[in-house]
């Protein structure tokens, strides 16, 4: 033996990994002709895994800790090279080094607009994009499906497959997840939950944990967006039947001031009924377009031709406005609504159901007897 090919020969009596460098998942220790020398010494610290490999085949596995190389402390290789119990001469084994720490601030995205199935609007275009972390935590499983015989795997050579990754299983996630997208599209938090849970179990094939998931953005076709600030709207309104009647008591004053006075409100009571149940069927509908309108009673503001605005009274079946019992409509039909005295009539009835204030009333009725007496 040369004495190039004497110094060549050397052993290996301490086997560590130290990260220079940040981003790297799997690092194979450089052995070339080297051979590990029996009883050697083997550290791997916190957030590092290592794996003995033979011939190609995964051996022994070591988590964090400092570990003397024997056939006690190598069960499987020594099984795999047929060692017996008496053997101690320096052995040649790949052993490759893996970060288990967490990989922080990865980022997901969708390049383009992606389709899932809702259950309002039957289909969905959207685009969004988040982060996530995640760490390695089995080695054997990354190895033998990711890494492989590489030198060095970083993270970035990683990134591409989990992206796609991640785009597929939300997709599969949000169509199949029963709730509504418009629910999921007002909370990022729960459409990040609904994502995470489905995502756990794919990263899991691959040797990796899912650590966090989140959706920082969701990019909406105009059309979803409107919808969206329809029904928030709505939730701040709350009771739309005590909206409605607030809506109206506010018009009246407002009527008694235009041309013709409170005789315009009168004089608008059917046009009030009508835009009225056209109010609630429209409402009924915006809430669930599915469902017919369920009978309500509510108010409605009307607007006469001689800018007068007048409120009524309906009872709101589905089909056809029903005038309420009591309401002041009834009369209009009989008695000339022009008439001091139906003029009279319809301010008492205003007054009783507590539309107008005592002293609108007093004023209303004033005006009325000033014309009339002259």
């Amino acid at each position: 033996m040369s004495l190039g090919s004497f110094i060549k020969k050397q052993f290996i009596d301490i086997l560590q990994w130290n990260e220079d460098s940040d981003g790297v998942l799997a690092y194979r220790y450089p052995m070339a002709d080297f051979e590990i020398q029996y009883g050697g010494s083997l550290t791997v610290r916190e957030s590092q895994m290592a794996l003995f490999l033979n011939e190609g085949q995964v051996a022994d596995v070591f988590g964090a800790g400092m570990y003397k190389l024997t056939t006690q402390t190598l069960p499987v290789l020594t099984y795999l090279k047929n060692w017996d119990k008496l053997f101690e001469s320096p052995f040649k084994s790949d052993v490759y080094f893996f970060s288990t720490r967490l990989q922080l601030g990865r980022k997901w995205g969708t390049p383009q607009p992606i389709t899932i199935r809702d259950t309002d609007f039957g289909m969905v275009r959207m685009r969004a994009f988040g982060v996530y972390s995640y760490k390695l935590v089995d080695p054997k499983l990354f190895f033998t499906e990711i890494s492989g015989t590489r030198e060095v795997y970083t993270r970035d050579d990683l990134e591409l497959q989990l992206r796609n990754l991640v785009i597929s299983t939300m997709t599969s996630a949000l169509g199949g997840a029963g709730v509504p997208f418009l629910d999921m599209a007002g909370n990022q938090g729960l459409m990040g939950q609904k994502i995470s849970e489905a995502l756990v179990p794919v990263f899991a094939k691959y040797g990796l944990e899912l650590d966090n998931f989140a959706v920082e953005n969701i990019s909406l076709p105009e059309e979803l967006q409107k919808a969206i600030d329809t029904r928030i709207s709505m939730g701040m309104i709350g009771d739309m039947g005590k909206f409605t009647q607030y809506q109206a008591a506010q018009a009246i004053p407002l009527a008694a001031q235009n041309e013709g006075g409170m005789a315009g409100v009168g004089a608008s009571m059917a046009a009030g009924i009508g835009m009225g149940q056209m109010m609630a069927n429209a409402m009924g509908n915006a809430l669930n377009p599915n469902v017919q309108a369920a009978p309500q009673v509510g108010m409605g503001v009307g607007v006469a031709t001689d800018g007068g605005m007048g409120v009524g009274l309906f009872a709101n079946a589905g089909q056809q406005a029903i005038p309420a019992a009591n309401a002041p409509v009834s009369q209009a039909a009989s008695v000339d609504p022009n008439s001091p005295q139906a003029k009279l009539g319809q301010l008492k009835g205003l007054l009783d159901q507590g539309l107008i204030s005592v002293a609108d009333y007093d004023a209303a009725k004033a005006e009325v007897l000033k014309k009339l007496i002259g």
